[in-house]
């Protein structure tokens, strides 16, 4: 499985209780996908989060996202081992 970090911004800043939730229902949905959401970071006042996910596909964890909450990640970028 390759492994992703991808990156989302939100205008007006994010929580980091509002990024714990939102993790927490991507960890209700990605069995379904054959995803891993491993782990993510929160810049509140920039409204940054990021996700380090295990998955076959970059699009297989946005689908994940879409599905848990509908915030869905701008960019998001293959990890290589040794990064």
């Amino acid at each position: 499985m390759a492994l992703y970090l991808d990156v989302h911004t939100i205008s007006g800043g994010v929580s980091a209780q509002d990024a714990a939730q939102a993790h927490r229902a991507d960890l209700e949905t990605q069995d379904r996908f054959g995803v891993r959401y491993l782990r993510y970071w929160v810049n509140e006042p920039e409204g940054k989060v990021f996700c380090l996910v295990e998955a076959p596909s970059a699009e297989a964890a946005t689908a994940v996202h879409r599905e848990a909450h509908g915030l869905t990640a701008e960019d998001i970028f293959p990890v290589e081992e040794g990064d």
